[in-house]
């Protein structure tokens, strides 16, 4: 098609004038696009950008999901592990040896802890005897222990006082004339004294959860609460296990039950601390040790640390491998005007003999 005055300038006929204007035209095209998809690239950045400051950090530590330009995000690396906490420090072996270790059950209504800083400090008596004495033989191998009770009215020679009841000495002279009382009497050594009150052993029966006692023969107890104790296995509370420690008027020979009792008492005290490999767990040894000492008292130099090592030397005791006796008695009587059991002396010298010969086995019994 022509135009009026001239010929179509895109024709085959255009002058060099047109073909240069057409040519700036062109230019201009191709350069407004390269614009235009430069900024469309710099937009869809920004937003990429934008979108993922804008994320909170628990969906930035998201993977697997593609962005906005299409790339997979990088997940970033877990936080390190906690290092494992240290082992505990071991406990040091008990040497392997034989040795005495003295119970002593304080009838003491208060603290008889204080009591006995109170005698050791002044040398003045103090108003509690031991409701308790048992004399525990702890073999060198640790399988199994022996316990020696001794009845508290036994009549003895307590040094420095002359006769009297062996529970006695506790009171005149606190725990070290007790110890050496019994040292005497028997002939041995007593490496060790731990002393409890009727406060502590109700408190450390119940930091067990209870204790289970094979009764032997049935009773209702005339101390506190009247508890009644039926045949067979109780489970008693701390408050149950000092009325059954306690009790000697419900039975027809006395005390002497009430020895038995005891070590019946010991005995089960025993065998829930060693339940289960318990005494094998350092800390729970530990544990059990910082836990008993609000309430025993124990002798000069035998600190917690030295306790600890004692009681995870019996990790490998058979509390029903435990034997048990009651040192010999000749009698009862009075003297002065109180009720006594005189010793039968020969017998309570073979007694001596067996504990530094290690024969004790010979004589107590499981």
């Amino acid at each position: 098609m022509s135009t009026p005055g001239g010929s179509d300038p895109s024709g085959p006929e255009a002058g060099p004038q047109s073909m240069v204007a057409h040519g700036r035209r062109r230019w201009i095209a191709a350069l407004l696009a390269l614009v235009l998809v430069a900024a469309a690239v710099v937009a869809v950045v920004s937003l990429n950008r934008s979108g993922t400051g804008a994320r909170p950090t628990a969906t930035q530590s998201e993977s697997s999901s593609p962005s906005p330009s299409g790339m997979p995000s990088e997940t970033p690396p877990p936080p390190p592990a906690p290092a494992p906490p240290p082992p505990p420090e071991p406990i040091p072996e008990h040497p392997a040896v034989p040795m005495n270790v003295l119970v002593i059950g304080s009838d003491m209504r208060g603290v008889a802890k204080d009591a006995a800083a109170h005698t050791a400090a002044t040398g003045q008596a103090s108003d509690h005897r031991a409701d308790a004495l048992m004399v525990v033989h702890v073999p060198a191998d640790r399988r199994t222990l022996y316990i020696i009770s001794i009845n508290r009215d036994t009549w003895v020679d307590i040094p420095g006082f002359g006769g009297g009841k062996i529970n006695a000495a506790l009171q005149y002279g606190g725990i070290d004339l007790q110890v050496a009382t019994v040292q005497s009497l028997l002939g041995i050594t007593i490496d060790h004294s731990l002393m409890l009150d009727f406060g502590g052993l109700k408190l450390l029966t119940d930091a067990l959860g209870g204790i289970d006692v094979n009764v032997p023969i049935p009773f209702q107890s005339t101390h506190d609460t009247g508890h009644i104790f039926t045949p067979g296995v109780n489970h008693l509370d701390g408050q149950a296990a000092l009325e059954f420690s306690r009790e000697r008027y419900a039975f027809s020979d006395g005390d002497f039950q009430r020895v038995r009792n005891q070590q019946i008492l010991l005995k089960a005290i025993l065998a829930r601390l060693t339940a289960g490999g318990a005494l094998n767990d350092v800390n729970a040894v530990r544990g059990l040790v910082n836990l008993a000492s609000c309430c025993l008292t124990v002798n000069k130099g035998f600190d917690l640390a030295q306790a600890a090592i004692l009681a995870y030397s019996l990790r490998n005791l058979d509390a029903n491998a435990i034997g048990t006796m009651t040192l010999p008695t000749a009698g009862s009587g009075f003297v002065a005007g109180q009720s006594v059991l005189f010793p039968d002396y020969g017998g309570i010298d073979a007694v001596g003999a067996a504990l530094r010969e290690g024969r004790i086995g010979e004589f107590a019994r499981p």
